[in-house]
């Protein structure tokens, strides 16, 4: 079964709303944030102040999921956070796990 990290980037605006989402989902053991900056973004999606710093504060959601799993909450995230700007990658893992 090929594991699969899903990476989700948001803004701040719907960041408690993803994490409720998140922890509501059966298929999803847990997961990692982390606010990071946004570059590239187009202008007109920032504000004044962004435009002048050259970024916008972005958080990042991360899961190691098997592929299949990955896949259907990645379906689901489109639906429920359809129009939210939310970002996306769904990369292969090659090994995951805890060090005992």
């Amino acid at each position: 079964m090929q594991q699969c990290l899903l990476v989700l980037i948001v803004t701040p605006t719907i960041e408690n709303e993803l994490i409720d989402w998140i922890l509501d989902r059966e298929d999803i053991s847990g997961f990692s944030s982390l606010v990071i900056s946004g570059h590239g973004v187009s202008a007109h999606a920032l504000t004044a102040a962004e435009q002048v710093a050259g970024k916008q504060k972005q958080l990042m959601f991360q899961m190691l999921l098997p592929e299949a799993a990955a896949r259907d909450v990645l379906a689901a995230a489109q639906q429920s956070f359809s129009g939210s700007g939310m970002h996306y990658w769904l990369l292969p893992a090659l090994a995951g796990g805890h060090i005992e």
